[in-house]
């Protein structure tokens, strides 16, 4: 008899994108997490579930042995790093880049720059790289009014096809890091249900190629 295995994912884009690599290793979910209000979801094996999470809890879920294995943005991996677990495979899914984004027409500024995002601790790191002090204004979303409204000279943020950038008159300026959804799994997890989870990464590795 096999052991349960719980894999946290998040509802959206990564559910999406993760559903062909789950079929590629046999794991079917018996619900659609779009349609159910259900957060833990069956599969066609007994014992493997799935954990509907926040993609951004997905690693602390995992960090702490709620779930075996998961998956998560490399972005959320970047700004809040998380121990007891191993980043294992790139799936090559939910592909976008984290980038310096600013205005057009750049209005000349003699403060230190200031820059609005979510990814406090990416951006403080990046711009430390680059021996530049800026002042960092936290948002969690709607990056794009902030230099619109003189709020925030730049900002910090995920750039897909930059559409959105381009609407409000911004364009990507600086990339600070590709970012795609990787495959990470509990240290503890990892060594004691090793043959079951390998079993899962080599079909995913198959199917990515």
């Amino acid at each position: 008899m096999q052991e349960q295995l719980t894999l946290a994912l998040s509802k959206g884009r990564i559910y999406k994108d993760t559903l062909p690599l789950l079929e590629a290793a046999d794991i079917i979910p018996s619900e659609d997490p779009s349609k159910s209000r259900k957060l833990i979801i069956p599969t066609n094996h007994d014992h493997i579930r799935l954990l509907i999470v926040r993609a951004t809890d997905a690693p602390t879920y995992v960090s702490h042995g709620a779930a075996d294995i998961g998956v998560a943005g490399k972005d959320v991996l970047m700004e809040a790093p998380s121990d007891n677990l191993y980043e294992l495979l790139d799936l090559k899914i939910a592909q976008c880049k984290l980038m310096v984004a600013g205005p057009v027409e750049e209005k000349p500024h003699g403060h230190r720059l200031k820059i609005a995002t979510k990814y406090l601790n990416s951006a403080r790191a990046y711009y430390a790289q680059k021996g530049e002090q800026v002042d960092l204004i936290k948002l969690y979303g709607s990056m794009e009014i902030a230099p619109l409204i003189d709020l925030a000279d730049r900002i910090v943020d995920l750039v897909d096809t930059g559409n959105t950038l381009k609407a409000n008159g911004l364009q990507p300026l600086e990339h600070i890091a590709d970012i795609s959804s990787r495959l990470i799994v509990n240290e503890h997890a990892y060594k004691t249900k090793f043959e079951q989870i390998n079993a899962i990464v080599e079909k995913f590795k198959t199917a990515i190629k």
